[in-house]
C-alpha cells in the first residue's frame, strides 16, 4: 500500500484554500460609494419620473384640441298635428356633423415653448438633485474616514501606554518611582477610555449618515484615500453662473417668459368650423350647413390683462431670486475659500513645527523621568499635548477635505 507524503508545499495550499473558503469583506472606496448612492437614490428616481412626465406632456404642447361630433334635431314642432313628428315638416332636420375648434398660432407656439422648458427645468433639477446626493454622500463618507483614521491613532497610543506603563512598573519595582504614578498611569488609561467611547459614537453615528446613500455596505471598513481637490478661485468666480443652482432660474425665466406669451396670445380670438349634414323627410331633400363661430376677446381689462400681469409678476419673483442665490453663492464661496486657506496653512504649522515640538518634548520628558529627573506629571503632559495636536491634525484634514468638497460642488456645471 503507497502512503501520502505531505510535502513542504501542502501547508501553503491549505492556507490558500482557507484563504478562499473564508468570508471576505469588501472594503468601501470613495468612487464606489457615489456609485452606489447614484444608483439607489430614490430622490433621483423621482426626478427621472417629473422629466418623463414632462416630455410626456412635450407631444401634445401646441396640438389642436379633439374634433367634436355634433348631433341633433332641428325645427321639431311642439304644437299641433305635426307636434313631436321628425317626418310631417318639411323644416324638421335630423343634424350629424363634426366641428374643429382651432387655436391661434401664437398659443400653440407658446404651448410648445412652455411645454420645452418643463423639460429643461426638469432636467435641470435632475442634475442638481444628483449633484446633491454626490455632495452628501462625499460628506458622509469622509465622516467616516478620517473617524477611522482616529481610532487608527488611538490604537497606536494605547499600544505607547502599555510601554510607559512597563516603565512605571519598572520604576516602581526598582524603588525609585513614586507610588502616585501607577494611579497617574491609570487615570491616563481610563481619559483614553472615555476618549474611545466618544469617538465609537460619532463613528456609529456616521456610518449610520453613510448608510442613508450606501445602504449596508457602510458597515465595512472604508478603503482609498479620498481624492485631491485644488480649486481654482477665479474660475470658480468667473463660472459662478454656470452652477445648476443658478442656472435653473435661467430655465425658469424661459418658462415664465413663455408663460407671460400664452397669456397674451388669449387676446387674439380661437375660431372654430362646423360641417353638418341635415337628413328630412323623403319627400323633401337632405342638406349640407357649414359654420364659422369666433372668440370675442373684447374684455382684456377684466380678464385676459390681470393674468398677463400676474405671470409678469412671477417672472420678476424668479429674476429676483436668481439674484439671491448669485448672492448666497458668492458670499458661500468666499468663505469657503478662506476657511480653505486658514486650515491648509494650520496643518503645515502643525506638520513642521507643532508635532516635531511636541515628540521632542515627549522624548526628553520621557528620558528626564526614567533618570529620575522629571516626574511622570511632566511626561503624561508632554504626551497629552502632542496626542491631541496629532487629532486636531486629523480633524484639520477632515475640515479641508469637507471645505474641498463643497468648492468642488460649486465648481459644477449645468450640462448643456
Amino acid at each position: 500500500m503507497s502512503t501520502l507524503r505531505i510535502t513542504p508545499r501542502w501547508p501553503l495550499v491549505l492556507a490558500i484554500l482557507l484563504a478562499t473558503w473564508a468570508p471576505v469583506s469588501q472594503a468601501l472606496t470613495y468612487q464606489e460609494a457615489l456609485d452606489i448612492a447614484e444608483s439607489r437614490a430614490s430622490e433621483l428616481k423621482a426626478r427621472q419620473n417629473t422629466v418623463s412626465a414632462a416630455q410626456a406632456a412635450r407631444i401634445s404642447a401646441g396640438e389642436l384640441p379633439d374634433p367634436k361630433l355634433v348631433m341633433g334635431v332641428d325645427n321639431l314642432p311642439v304644437q299641433g298635428s305635426e307636434a313631436w313628428s321628425t317626418t310631417r315638416n318639411f323644416m324638421t332636420m335630423q343634424r350629424v356633423g363634426v366641428m374643429q375648434e382651432v387655436t391661434n398660432g401664437d398659443k400653440r407656439e407658446a404651448a410648445q415653448r412652455l411645454a420645452d422648458t418643463r423639460i429643461a427645468q426638469a432636467d435641470a433639477e435632475l442634475e442638481i438633485e444628483r449633484l446633491s446626493v454626490k455632495r452628501q454622500t462625499r460628506l458622509a463618507w469622509l465622516k467616516v474616514y478620517f473617524l477611522q483614521q482616529q481610532r487608527a491613532l488611538l490604537d497606536q497610543i494605547e499600544a505607547e501606554n502599555h510601554l510607559l506603563s512597563t516603565a512605571v512598573t519598572a520604576r516602581l519595582a526598582s524603588g525609585r518611582g513614586k507610588g502616585g504614578d501607577s494611579l497617574q498611569s491609570r487615570q491616563e488609561f481610563i481619559a483614553l477610555e472615555d476618549r474611545r467611547d466618544d469617538l465609537e459614537r460619532d463613528l456609529t453615528k456616521a456610518r449610520a449618515e453613510l448608510a442613508r446613500w450606501v445602504g449596508a455596505i457602510a458597515t465595512e471598513p472604508l478603503t482609498g484615500p479620498p481624492p485631491a481637490y485644488t480649486p481654482n478661485p477665479e474660475h470658480l468666480r468667473h463660472n459662478l453662473n454656470r452652477h445648476p443652482d443658478i442656472a435653473i432660474f435661467g430655465i425658469q425665466e424661459d418658462s415664465g417668459k413663455a408663460e407671460v406669451n400664452l397669456a397674451e396670445a388669449a387676446k387674439k380670438p380661437d375660431w372654430a368650423v362646423e360641417l353638418d349634414y341635415e337628413h328630412r323627410a323623403p319627400l323633401f331633400g337632405d342638406m349640407i350647413s357649414v359654420q364659422f363661430t369666433f372668440d370675442l376677446p373684447i374684455f382684456a381689462k377684466t380678464r385676459q390683462n390681470p393674468q398677463i400681469a400676474a405671470r409678469e409678476q412671477e417672472l420678476e419673483r424668479v429674476s429676483a431670486e436668481r439674484e439671491s442665490m448669485v448672492r448666497d453663492h458668492i458670499a458661500a464661496l468666499e468663505a469657503l475659500l478662506a476657511e480653505q486657506t486658514a486650515v491648509v496653512r494650520q496643518i503645515d504649522r502643525i506638520d513642521q513645527d507643532w508635532l516635531p515640538l511636541g515628540q521632542q518634548k515627549v522624548d526628553l520628558t520621557l528620558a528626564g523621568y526614567r533618570a529620575g529627573q522629571e516626574p511622570l506629571t511632566s511626561v503624561l503632559d508632554a504626551r497629552k499635548f502632542l496626542i491631541d495636536t496629532r487629532m486636531k491634525r486629523i480633524d484639520l484634514a477632515a475640515r479641508r477635505a469637507a471645505i474641498e468638497t463643497e468648492l468642488s460642488y460649486l465648481s459644477e456645471e449645468i450640462k448643456p
